[in-house]
């Protein structure tokens, strides 16, 4: 549960009121220590400032000579300052404005404020007693709150709530600029992002644009491949990497992965090349790069680009170069459950090849170069401002997060090593991975998920159906045994909940519910 804090609980913490601050300050530890968030509304600034001004004026011994207003000020100031520094300040909103019509304005703001949360996932935290009976749902007293029963704290599969705690000022004061500008489309925030994106890479050129999907899409339409041609892939991915050669009215031609990254089997791929095929794409599967140098080896000996499906991969190394510059056109996404994710759909390309970056990016704008000229035919394929803000402010944590995800996943594998019919991700010497998802081998899934579940752990089984036995792709005429490996990881692999700030304390009952616990 989280807590909006009411002013009269940060006076009895601020200016150690008798009787109340203990119970205040033990209810906001109590807050913190159940991973809960304690928040302070913006909207209450000018009053949390000047009754802890008068608080300490008033707590001013008789007999004792006061201290001068400015100084009660500036204490009231530092107070406050040291108070919110472990909190979440909740912005008021132009909605919560308009309340003058209201008996008591402020309150009206905190009770609007609360109107943006989930039912049951905040309360207001005051001993205000009116409050407590006009909105008794949405109310709690600091005894109330010390007496209720201790909620195991949930562990969602992908955390977005606690990286978006640590840049919450930030995406506010980005996201507003953006309304206040009105450039949403192509506004300067993408030429921002997409300039940091390439130094980030290492790459050249980068152009965003509206998903993965499109990503992928525009990598496709730069090489002009179209009808009859081929492009070899793996069916062992989400379906946008195939959906997009079918949309082309190209051929996917798949070949299997291999049994322990779950990647794109470079042994396999000369035994698929045709004089039809145009490109490869190998798929960074689950957070880990293909093995992308024998890849492009094999590649240049027949002269053939590769596009790397990077969806999954962005962030990662392999042999010290990042994932989107290793090939001839890089392609990700930035779905909200990526590793580098917006809050809506978003992608980008890459490469350092001049004219291909020119081609997507008349791609992109419907093919256009100059206003109203379409020598191209292209897409609606642009990252909209918004988004880009977005993700300007989240891509300065990312590299550290990075490096959380690889401690989180070094911390699975070490409390899941020994589990009986448990293989934990293997990663290629010369790779890192950025743990897209923490997907494991175990003999018996539905035993797994249903230990995992019965304590409340989410899981997930993805890619459950290989694409070559998806209806999309009936036409190919693939049947069950046609990629063993790839039907096999299918069939045993399940993704544990993933994020760079899980811990011990969360990852430890995971463990315990895949030992039979």
């Amino acid at each position: 549960m989280n807590l909006l804090i009411d002013v009269c609980i940060v006076m009895d913490v601020c200016a150690a009121r008798s009787p109340h601050a203990e119970f205040s300050a033990m209810a906001l530890q109590h807050c913190s220590n159940q991973g809960g968030t304690l928040w302070l509304y913006v909207g209450s600034l000018q009053t949390l400032k000047y009754t802890l001004y008068r608080e300490l004026k008033r707590s001013v011994e008789p007999g004792v000579n006061p201290p001068g207003n400015r100084q009660l000020m500036q204490r009231a100031k530092d107070l406050l300052k040291a108070f919110a520094a472990d909190k979440q300040w909740l912005a008021a909103l132009a909605e919560e404005g308009p309340v003058f019509d209201s008996p008591d304005p402020e309150e009206e703001q905190l009770m609007r404020a609360l109107g943006r949360f989930s039912p049951g996932d905040i309360q207001l935290l005051t001993r205000d007693e009116l409050l407590c009976e006009r909105y008794p749902d949405l109310t709690i007293t600091p005894e109330q709150y010390l007496q209720q029963p201790p909620i195991p704290r949930p562990v969602d599969f992908i955390d977005l709530k606690a990286q978006q705690n640590l840049v919450r000022p930030g995406l506010e004061l980005g996201i507003h600029r953006v309304l206040h500008h009105g450039r949403y489309i192509m506004g300067p925030e993408v030429g921002e992002l997409e300039e940091k994106l390439a130094a980030f890479v290492g790459s050249k050129h980068c152009l965003s644009c509206s998903s993965g999907t499109d990503a992928l899409l525009m990598a496709l339409m730069a090489l002009d491949i179209g009808p009859g041609d081929e492009v070899i892939t793996v069916p062992y991915t989400w379906i946008s990497t195939a959906e997009v050669i079918a949309l082309l009215h190209a051929k996917p031609v798949f070949v299997d992965v291999r049994p322990d990254t779950f990647n794109m089997d470079p042994d396999r791929i000369e035994a698929a090349v045709t004089p039809r095929t145009r490109a490869i794409m190998p798929v960074g599967i689950y957070g880990q790069c293909a093995d992308m140098t024998r890849i492009n080896a094999i590649a240049r000996k027949h002269n053939i680009p590769v596009i790397e499906d990077a969806a999954q991969s962005f962030g990662a190394d392999h042999h010290g170069k990042k994932s989107c510059s290793l090939s001839t056109i890089g392609c990700t996404s930035f779905f909200p459950s990526k590793p580098l994710g917006c809050y809506g759909d978003g992608g980008a390309v890459f490469t350092d090849d001049d004219a291909l970056a020119d081609r997507m990016a008349q791609i992109r704008v419907h093919g256009q170069k100059v206003k109203h000229q379409h020598p191209l035919v292209g897409i609606n394929g642009r990252l909209d401002t918004l988004q880009a803000a977005v993700l300007l402010e989240k891509l300065k944590l990312f590299p550290g997060e990075c490096d959380l995800r690889w401690d989180v996943g070094q911390r699975y594998d070490r409390l899941l090593s020994g589990i009986a019919g448990i293989t934990t991700p293997v990663i290629e010497p010369g790779n890192t991975t950025v743990y897209a998802q923490y997907t494991l081998l175990t003999a018996d899934r539905g035993q797994a998920e249903d230990n995992l579940k019965t304590q409340g752990i989410p899981c997930v089984a993805y890619y459950a159906v290989p694409l070559h036995l998806q209806g999309a792709f009936r036409d190919l005429g693939h049947q069950p045994g046609d990629f063993p490996v790839a039907e096999r990881v299918a069939s045993y692999c399940l993704s544990l909940p993933m994020s760079p700030y899980l811990t011990d304390e969360d990852q430890e009952p995971v463990a315990q519910a895949l030992r039979g616990g």
